[in-house]
């Protein structure tokens, strides 16, 4: 491979080798990466935050090999980018503290869960019927449920402890379901209300919202809305609207600053904190 820039005709030709087997175009590969240096950074990273999933974790397994990787400077990277998909946000925010995940093992995980939904739904189904069923294999055959007693712990946010520990808070359970509907074809959209969040489905009239953190309890507008003023907060129409993919994992990270501060880790706090910053930064310019 000739050395020099990286032109969009070299990207293309790099991308088509990423998942080739043969450990001889892979030590071609690595070598190529090596004397290519901070361009090859550049493209790897560019790539592992793509949309396509597999040439993703090949990408993620060259940077990681050439200890190119930096999870901080990658989920940076990635809310600059505005190419915001859930389940790659969701991992590149679990390799901030976990550098060494297996994120390969992670989509098997819920591929699993996904293949386990797929084998008790009998088409054709409504989206609420296949919820049912989503509800049973999460909820009673693997046994998720919401960390009631230790709901500040910082694990409870982190989707690969999530799948280990089958314990969360209401987003990162929210986020499991979705990327587990995802899989099935169910149109589900997160719904971030003030104090909790849960998932609904808009594509059935009247919509009707999923708990997860609650097992999957079917809600309807109105009982949505007097949880709400149980709480002391006055509910608007907006708040069942779908929360955008950017703000689920800002909120994420919201909630990660004040649950590392109340476990006394300033520094992780002070992290995620300036990943709030930077989403928010990043929509301003792009929004004006």
């Amino acid at each position: 491979m000739d050395q020099g820039k990286l032109d969009e005709a070299r990207r293309l030709s790099l991308r088509a080798l990423l998942d080739d087997p043969s450990p001889a175009v892979r030590r071609a590969l690595t070598a190529h990466f090596l004397q290519l240096g901070p361009e090859a950074i550049e493209f790897l990273q560019e790539t592992s935050r793509g949309t396509n999933r597999p040439l993703a974790r090949h990408a993620q397994w060259y940077l990681e090999e050439l200890k190119f990787a930096d999870p901080v400077a990658e989920f940076r990277g990635f809310i600059r980018s505005l190419n915001y998909e859930l389940e790659t946000g969701s991992l590149l925010l679990s390799r901030t503290v976990t550098p060494a995940l297996d994120a390969g093992a992670c989509c098997q995980e819920l591929d699993r869960l996904a293949a386990r939904c797929a084998e008790l739904i009998t088409e054709p189904a409504t989206a609420r019927e296949k919820c049912r069923v989503l509800n049973r294999v999460l909820f009673h055959e693997w046994g998720f449920h919401g960390n009631v007693e230790h709901y500040t712990d910082p694990l409870n946010s982190f989707l690969d402890q999530v799948l280990l520990r089958r314990t969360g808070i209401p987003i990162s359970l929210s986020i499991l379901y979705l990327l587990v509907a995802q899989r099935l074809g169910i149109a589900l959209e997160p719904v971030g209300l003030p104090g909790h969040f849960i998932v609904g489905c808009f594509e059935e009239n009247p919509p009707f919202f999923v708990d997860p953190f609650d097992k999957g309890v079917f809600l309807d507008p109105d009982e949505i809305f007097t949880l709400l003023r149980a709480n002391q907060i006055a509910p608007k129409d907006s708040d069942l609207m779908p929360t955008p993919i950017r703000e689920v994992l800002c909120r994420s990270c919201r909630n990660l600053a004040n649950h590392y501060t109340s476990a006394g880790d300033p520094e992780r706090a002070r992290l995620f904190a300036s990943f709030v910053e930077e989403f928010e930064a990043t929509f301003e310019r792009h929004a004006h």
